[in-house]
């Protein structure tokens, strides 16, 4: 699709957008997976979606006919055109025990095909294994893996998320890829056809989850809703284990004026505030010894979300410091892992900052099936970043900025199956550098994605 032609579509919807409501909603995410109705929840209910979709990512490659992975598509990274079963979840829930009420279990597992299950060759993964004990008035106890409080994005459910990708903000600042335990070098750019992944990471992604403990819980007032979260977790995603000794620290806060309706479609307007500290062991020195280091990785971000069917608005700011992940082929934490970069602390993402923020609407088209979607994200990566001290790139960072326009519609079959298209108007740049040099012969060329998913949910 032509540039301008596809900007001028999105102008003439963001008006309405900007305005603005079905799927996503001012839900309150902590009570709708770690809860169940005391008087009313089966013992065992068995649930879950499948998730099938198409991607095509038309952007160019290198001067040298090289492929980053901003231009090819997840998991696998080994083409631009695919399709794929990203999500296959089935899972059960309910209270465990007849006899009392006050303690449910969440148990989930995926079999699809994303960041949870490809670094493992399919493997199945358990995403959830939860208990809550709800019989302290105003702190109910949520022990095992579950998500941990914090952006709508990874907060939300997934099944009922508006679009078919993430922000470059939620997906390179909040969902996590956790280091390799020994020093991984960079992987240089690809030529198409590959069968080799482009991924030096050993470790499947966090899926904005984590084991540990929280204890949390809603207090109703007139017309109001105030939830809280604090949770205490290994640092150490979907893996049960933990791989240190240091433990992150999540809080959570929500305030929301319901307006009506229940459950993942309640209207309101929700306004949130959330932050994440812990600390990370990384060896990213290339000195043939071991030599692991902790840097802090700290999250932070605060957002509103109103729903009023027909329209809905959702925006949200993000910050975050340290272990700013700078690509799947870049295990190292370094844009450039050649000692003179190195020496230099240039394009230094373990202790890199980084920010990012996104925009979105929709409109439920009254007395039909279809939604429109409108999303503008932006996120600058090592917002920090020292320059070059001398040489031919004196001067020069590796801050970079992404940004993306995304234009959807959704077509709702009925209330358990519904078909996204959407179209990404994607740019990167390595704001410090002339187009075509150093990082920009990578990123120039990042332009459109056109995806198409269909959702079940059982």
């Amino acid at each position: 699709m032509n540039n301008n032609v596809y900007k001028k579509i999105c102008l003439s919807v963001a008006g309405i957008c900007c305005m603005t409501a079905f799927n996503s909603h001012a839900a309150n995410w902590l009570m709708l997976q770690g809860t169940e109705p005391e008087s009313a929840a089966d013992r065992v209910k068995v649930w879950g979606f499948i998730q099938a979709q198409y991607q095509h990512n038309n952007s160019e490659s290198n001067s040298s006919g090289g492929y980053i992975p901003p231009k090819l598509i997840g998991p696998n990274l080994t083409n631009q055109d695919q399709f794929n079963v990203n999500r296959a979840r089935i899972g059960v829930r309910g209270t465990g025990f007849p006899l009392d009420g006050k303690v449910n279990y969440f148990l989930l597992t995926e079999f699809g095909n994303n960041g949870i299950t490809a670094v493992d060759g399919g493997t199945a993964h358990v995403t959830d294994a939860s208990i809550t004990l709800n019989q302290i008035p105003g702190a109910r106890i949520r022990i095992g893996l579950f998500k941990t409080p914090g952006a709508e994005e990874g907060l939300q459910a997934i099944h009922v998320f508006d679009y078919i990708n993430f922000t470059a903000v939620t997906n390179q600042m909040l969902l996590e890829r956790f280091p390799n335990p020994g020093y991984s070098s960079n992987i240089a750019p690809i030529t198409l056809p590959t069968t080799t992944p482009l991924s030096g990471f050993d470790k499947p992604v966090g899926a904005f989850r984590d084991v540990g403990i929280q204890v949390f819980d809603t207090f109703k007032q007139p017309g109001w809703e105030h939830s809280y979260a604090v949770m205490i977790g290994n640092g150490n995603g979907l893996n049960f284990g933990d791989n240190d000794d240091n433990k992150d620290l999540y809080l959570y806060w929500s305030s929301e004026a319901v307006e009506g309706g229940k459950g993942g479609r309640r209207e309101g307007l929700k306004m949130f505030a959330w932050t994440q500290q812990g600390t990370r062991v990384l060896d990213n020195t290339n000195d043939s010894v071991a030599n692991p280091v902790e840097f802090n990785r700290d999250r932070s971000g605060l957002g509103v979300k109103w729903l009023s069917k027909p329209f809905r608005i959702t925006a949200e700011y993000m910050v975050g410091k340290g272990m700013i992940f700078v690509g799947p082929d870049k295990p190292s934490f370094y844009i450039n892992d050649a000692a003179g970069a190195v020496a230099a602390g240039v394009g230094d993402g373990a202790n890199g900052e980084a920010n990012g923020y996104y925009l979105e609407g929709g409109y439920y088209i009254p007395n039909t099936k279809w939604e429109i979607d409108l999303r503008y994200d932006v996120y600058n990566r090592l917002s920090d970043d020292k320059a070059f001290p001398g040489g031919a790139n004196a001067g020069k960072s590796f801050e970079m900025e992404f940004k993306n326009l995304t234009l959807g519609a959704q077509y709702h079959i009925n209330k358990k199956t519904r078909i996204n298209m959407e179209i990404t108007d994607a740019s990167a740049e390595a704001v410090d550098w002339a187009g075509g040099a150093g990082p920009n012969d990578n990123l120039d060329g990042v332009d459109q994605v056109y995806a198409v998913q269909v959702t079940h949910i059982f």
